[in-house]
């Protein structure tokens, strides 16, 4: 499993996040009479197809290690798809994404019920004025079916990462993707058929982009999640929000106002206090760790050089 330190994962969760803005410009520029349930099929078929080269050699052992939680993850991912494609078809780009990023603040009681993990009082606060800032930006002052669709996209995305933790940290990111959309497909063709109309094969390229963004997202999710514990980079979910903003602006003409620029400054900035706390709180620990050495007589000075 690859080795990362907290900021290196927060690292990668931004990346992963710039990424995944444009899988959800994607979605918003399908056309609204295409059908919801057959363009999530076509997302899924064509992420089975970009994986499947890279894992022809996995053998039939490796890829049925934790097949429970595989689908388990698939059905979550799947009512995640389903909602998003409602959310960001009803909201601007913006919004949608501010919704969305309820999930790491969703994550922080979720990771304690599940995994019993300590919340520290700088990870409730970072994810709390995260928080604070996504309600700023979108200003509820109703509730519409888009805003319910979008926070149980965040919720399903919440539970997505934290059952990671479930899967076998043997498989490689190309078999966990693979096996979390192929375990999805029989649900996804069943709900395709039943809801019918006219099949919009033109709609298979554009779904393929929105595949490709969104496995890189969700490649750097298996990653990072399996390297640090999810309260302490969970907020690095928020920065995507700059980049739903810019193509917000560049792709659909939304342009953001005053509350925009608050909410997000407001959710950047526990990125960059988080990442300062835990970098101090090494630098802390391992002078701890040398003091403690020296009082006890096993400094490295007292260890004799090798000839």
């Amino acid at each position: 499993m690859m080795k990362l330190s907290v900021g290196g994962a927060m690292g990668l969760l931004v990346f992963g996040n710039i990424v995944a803005v444009f899988s959800d410009a994607l979605i918003k520029s399908v056309a609204q009479d295409v059908p919801v349930f057959q363009f999530v099929l076509f997302r899924q078929i064509t992420a089975v197809l970009m994986l499947l080269p890279f894992c022809l050699k996995e053998t039939r052992e490796t890829l049925m290690q934790g097949l429970k939680w595989h689908v388990v993850r698939a059905h979550v991912w799947l009512l995640g798809a389903i909602f998003m494609f409602f959310a960001i078809q009803h909201l601007s780009l913006a919004t949608a994404n501010a919704i969305f990023y309820a999930a790491p603040l969703m994550m922080l009681p979720l990771a304690f019920m599940m995994y019993r993990e300590q919340l520290s009082r700088h990870s409730i606060l970072a994810g709390v004025m995260g928080f604070v800032g996504v309600l700023v930006i979108i200003r509820p002052t109703d509730i519409s079916w888009g805003a319910l669709a979008a926070l149980v996209v965040a919720f399903a995305l919440a539970m997505n990462n934290l059952l990671i933790r479930k899967l076998p940290t043997t498989q490689s990111v190309a078999v966990t993707l693979f096996l979390t959309n192929i375990a999805g497909i029989p649900l996804s063709t069943g709900l395709a058929v039943w809801q019918g109309g006219t099949w919009h094969w033109s709609s298979m390229m554009t779904a393929a982009g929105s595949s490709f963004c969104i496995l890189i997202y969700a490649a750097t999710c298996v990653v990072a999640y399996r390297a640090a514990d999810s309260n302490k980079i969970a907020s690095a979910e928020y920065s995507g929000l700059l980049g739903a903003v810019a193509v917000g602006i560049w792709w659909f003409g939304e342009m953001p106002d005053w509350a925009m620029a608050i909410g997000a400054t407001m959710i950047i900035m526990p990125l960059w206090w988080l990442s300062h706390v835990e970098k101090k709180r090494r630098r802390q620990e391992a002078t701890e760790t040398k003091a403690t050495g020296k009082a006890t007589g096993l400094d490295n000075s007292d260890v004799p050089e090798m000839a």
